[in-house]
């Protein structure tokens, strides 16, 4: 997963695009962020794992839950949708 490292002089620390392999965190909707937050987090790893498995719920229990990726970016269901056909989504 990427930490997004910083190099020397502060080189090539941009990626344009969306970053799948970035760590994320799952989250019920509602939980009241905090200082704890981070502690919240029902499940952890990639952000197109998360992506996946949010996928594989059935439509009407999408909305419950939340991505948040790295750098406190939070993704909710219709976006994740949205997210998942993209033709960059790594599928495998």
């Amino acid at each position: 997963m990427t930490d997004h490292p910083s190099t020397f002089k502060a080189e090539d620390t941009h990626t344009p695009g969306i970053q799948w392999d970035d760590r994320a965190s799952l989250h019920r909707t509602g939980d009241g962020d905090g200082v704890l937050d981070a502690a919240k987090g029902l499940r952890s790893g990639t952000f197109a794992d998360l992506v996946k498995h949010l996928m594989l719920l059935p439509a009407e229990e999408r909305a419950g839950y939340y991505i948040e990726k790295a750098g406190d970016r939070e993704y909710h269901a219709e976006e994740i949708a949205e997210l998942s056909k993209r033709p960059d989504f790594p599928r495998s």
